[in-house]
């Protein structure tokens, strides 16, 4: 689904999920209060504004647990589960709120109606969005051309994420033995040069090509004819995979591919106002830090001997090398042997050095790396040297990363857990190549405001 659609969509769920809960309230003020003394509250006492101010703080919980984020909540029983907990930590910060300034409340013991009814009503909401946005006569019908590991991973997607509204019907291809054939669930349903009567017959609104071998057997004749026609939507499958997902898939690149669809040139403006951001970010949190590090350092001192912080080379902006300050976190001779990936359990960890990783205290540091223009606030994470000479080796295009300043944070941090080996590596780079291909305005604040919910849940730390 193209990104707009998708953002309207999640607009339009937003809004509905406001006027139902803004409701709730609503009816709990005249179940506890009575339908007269409801309507004097509502009408000469601010009512509809402290319904309103609960609805936003309710909304803005679902956003800190995911709730709208389609790829993710395609499970009923963490739905539920997430809206349970995001309601709770709603209503204790309204609690909060209603101790600081009594005068917000509405009414007494509505919140105690409203809870359980918000509850009740959410879930039977979002038991029926998911379930609408499920049915397999809802959304998009797709066909995919090819039956190579391209388009079997295609499917596989799109059937992983049945609430983003597309419907794989089946595969094209053109060798006759593969009708009726089941690559994964959709069957082959036809050959290439019965295109136009599959696209009518099943209704098909959107043709994903995603044929391997091209060279003789590329229905050219059959596309182009559909594509002129205008019936149908006619999508490359890795320019597709990258909407879907959200990041580029390396088995389907090519790199005629990024050579046609890389990214623009920025406009100036637009340029120096995701530098200011990135600056003004960075310099806002190292003001605010300051006495978050001052404890560090007294904690790290305290534990163990050697420097506080730890300097690190990094490769950044056109594989230029510069320095990056950490605090720090492992035993003073960690890598007396030399550089090694990081794990899970590692040993050479210190019980501080533990817990500013798992809350990112140890990136701190950082900060000034940002000013100083080494890095920007989102970016691909900077690697070593070292592992940026084996990585480049063993994963294509992964030099690439190198045509934009790193960052402290990044569309693969916040999309992938923390990796520790080639394969991880390789993972994040589809992200990262995206974030390449797409870097906005938007979409850094979009990162930076996920990375603050990453921080404040612990999400992926080592």
């Amino acid at each position: 689904m193209d990104s707009a659609r998708l953002k309207i969509r999640t607009l339009l769920l937003l809004t509905a999920e406001a006027v139902l809960l803004f409701g709730a309230m609503i009816a709990a003020a005249n179940l506890r209060l009575g339908a007269n003394d409801a309507m004097y509250e509502m009408r000469f006492e601010y009512g509809y504004f402290k319904a309103a101010l609960a609805a936003v703080f309710c909304i803005a919980a679902f956003y800190l647990f995911d709730l709208y984020d389609f790829a993710r909540m395609h499970d009923r029983r963490e739905l539920v589960l997430r809206l349970i907990q995001a309601l709770g930590l709603a209503w204790i910060a309204l609690a909060v709120i209603f101790y600081l300034v009594p005068q917000l409340m509405l009414g007494r013991g509505v919140a105690l109606i409203a809870l359980p009814l918000a509850l009740f009503v959410m879930v039977a909401w979002r038991a029926a969005v998911h379930w609408l946005m499920g049915h397999p006569s809802m959304g998009e019908r797709l066909v995919v051309v090819g039956s190579g590991d391209a388009a079997i991973e295609i499917a596989r997607e799109v059937i992983s994420r049945r609430d983003m509204g597309f419907r794989v019907v089946g595969f094209v291809d053109n060798r006759p033995g593969l009708i009726g054939k089941s690559l994964i669930n959709p069957r082959v349903i036809g050959l290439t040069n019965e295109l136009g009567d599959i696209i009518k017959r099943e209704r098909i609104d959107r043709v994903i090509v995603a044929m391997g071998e091209r060279r003789g057997q590329f229905p050219t004749d059959q596309l182009l004819s559909l594509s002129l026609s205008g019936g149908v939507q006619i999508e490359e499958s890795a320019a597709f995979y990258e909407r879907l997902t959200g990041r580029v898939q390396l088995d389907m690149l090519r790199p005629s591919w990024l050579i046609f669809s890389g990214r623009k040139r920025q406009a100036r403006t637009s340029h120096i106002a995701r530098m200011t951001m990135h600056r003004g970010v960075a310099l806002i949190g190292a003001i605010v830090s300051l006495p978050i590090c001052l404890i560090t350092i007294i904690l790290i001192k305290l534990e163990s001997k050697g420097a506080v912080l730890y300097a690190q080379e990094r490769v950044g902006l056109n594989g230029k090398p510069f320095t990056v300050l950490k605090f720090r976190s492992m035993r003073a001779d960690a890598e007396k042997d030399g550089p090694v990936w990081a794990r899970t359990e590692d040993e050479r960890v210190t019980r501080v050095g533990r817990f500013i990783r798992k809350v990112r205290i140890d990136e701190i540091p950082q900060f000034w790396n940002i000013l100083k223009g080494d890095m920007n606030f989102v970016g691909p994470r900077p690697e070593r040297p070292h592992f940026v000479r084996q990585l480049a080796e063993e994963i294509p295009f992964y030099d690439q990363r190198h045509l934009v300043a790193p960052g402290l944070t990044g569309w693969a941090q916040i999309k992938y857990p923390y990796g520790a080996t080639v394969e991880d590596a390789r993972q994040k780079l589809q992200y990262d190549l995206y974030y390449i291909k797409n870097q906005s305005l938007m979409l850094d604040a979009i990162i930076i405001f996920e990375t603050v919910k990453t921080i404040l849940f612990g999400h992926g730390a080592r």
